[in-house]
């Protein structure tokens, strides 16, 4: 009895070290775990707001391209009415899809701008579509869609982390707009060539 109660410090302490060792395990790769996840739904979170930039991005690029000849000095290669409107339509379809995985990954603030920079756009698209007529101020609706965008952007560099300053283009392309505007087309009988 007397050597069980000289080694009973002992086995008490290779008790203690085997449960730290147990519970420290298990918090480590509990943390492990859980680091892993973040960066799992990171990366798919990155996906969708690329995603979702591409495809509203597109339906911007027909729908300028549709509205060439309602801005002067525009730089958009004019694309028929027929073959806008079919190209609207996949676009609109991609857009729709790309949309769902936003807002079941982005966060808040992404998905308010990222409403907002849809709405812009389709604005432009309606123009397209012929459903309005065009605006007195069809650089306003322009600078609308860019600032809507550097919003999308900026929520969404937010929610992912990234760091590295401003990456805004509303204003310079606000600028290039009115140089174009500013710029009048030559009458076809003028033309050199």
């Amino acid at each position: 009895m007397g050597t069980l109660l000289t080694q009973l410090p002992a086995l008490l302490g290779v008790l203690v070290g085997t449960l730290g060792t147990i519970l420290a395990t298990s918090l480590a790769d509990r943390a492990r775990w859980r680091r892993s996840q973040g960066v799992r739904w990171d990366e798919r979170r990155l996906d969708a707001y690329v995603e979702y930039a591409h495809a509203i991005k597109e339906s911007h690029a027909v729908a300028l391209r549709m509205t060439a000849d309602h801005r002067p000095g525009s730089r958009s290669h004019p694309i028929a009415r027929e073959d806008g409107l079919a190209r609207l339509a996949e676009t609109d379809a991609r857009r729709t899809i790309v949309w769902e995985n936003l807002l079941l990954l982005g966060d808040e603030p992404t998905v308010v701008a990222a409403a907002g920079w849809r709405d812009a756009v389709w604005q432009v698209e309606r123009l397209a579509r012929g459903f309005v007529d065009p605006p007195e101020e069809i650089a306003g609706m322009l600078t609308r869609v860019n600032e809507a965008r550097d919003d999308y952007y900026r929520a969404a560099r937010r929610s992912l982390g990234v760091h590295g300053g401003s990456v805004e283009q509303s204003a310079s392309l606000r600028q290039a707009l009115l140089d174009r505007s500013s710029v009048r087309p030559v009458p076809a009988e003028q033309r050199t060539v």
